[in-house]
């Protein structure tokens, strides 16, 4: 989930209600760390203590992104996302940062203690549909290789779909976990929900069965 602090989709309510229905299974938070509380949203560090997320994705996007479309960088104040990755650390929470595909910043992403990064496909994705994909790929795959270099885990996600996961997976074989959300219910509109995740299931098992036979 990705509460934003002006509430346009998602809402703090939501959150909590959300955590309460899925019980055991593993709640992910997306936020911008630096994003200060505000009428109802309570921050993103008291949304990840109250509904008790196990991975909470810092995200450095503003109000007037309509979605996540870049990492952090160089520009990252990364003395002040240090002190705050231990106040997320403190509550038991994973902690994974958005960056770009040839992030150039993992080691200072690492002095953070974070543990991982979640690498932002949506360029790769966009390249996808062109049919000329492989600069943006092997950009997505330099940064995985520098990641876990690093000791780091690494997510993946954003405008991923059934057409272009398989690629991915199989360019980077140790990917931890990936976030797909808009593809998979547009998808569910004409195949069924229950269908389409499986379908999903479906690709990550044979990328991984393939990768372990490789």
């Amino acid at each position: 989930m990705h509460p934003r602090p002006d509430q346009r989709h998602i809402r703090a309510n939501d959150v909590f209600e959300i955590a309460d229905i899925v019980g055991a299974c593993e709640l992910n938070i997306e936020g911008n760390p630096f994003a200060a509380a505000r009428g109802d949203y309570p921050g993103l560090l008291q949304l990840v203590q109250r509904a008790g997320a196990a991975q909470v994705t810092l995200v450095p996007d503003s109000d007037s992104q309509i979605t996540s479309d870049h990492g952090f960088d160089a520009d990252t104040n990364f003395g002040r996302l240090k002190t705050i990755v231990q106040g997320f650390k403190a509550c038991g929470a994973r902690i994974s940062v958005f960056v770009d595909p040839g992030c150039e910043v993992i080691s200072q992403l690492v002095d953070c203690a974070i543990d991982r990064i979640e690498i932002y496909t949506g360029p790769y994705a966009k390249a996808f549909s062109s049919g000329a994909f492989g600069p943006e790929l092997d950009a997505c795959v330099l940064t995985a290789n520098s990641a876990r270099k690093h000791g780091l885990g690494v997510n993946a996600g954003h405008d991923l779909s059934q057409a272009n996961l398989e690629a991915l997976l199989q360019a980077i074989p140790y990917l931890d976990e990936v976030s797909i959300g808009h593809a998979l219910f547009s998808e569910a509109l004409y195949a069924g929900l229950g269908l389409t995740v499986r379908r999903y299931l479906d690709i990550i098992k044979r990328c991984s069965i393939e990768a372990a036979s490789a």
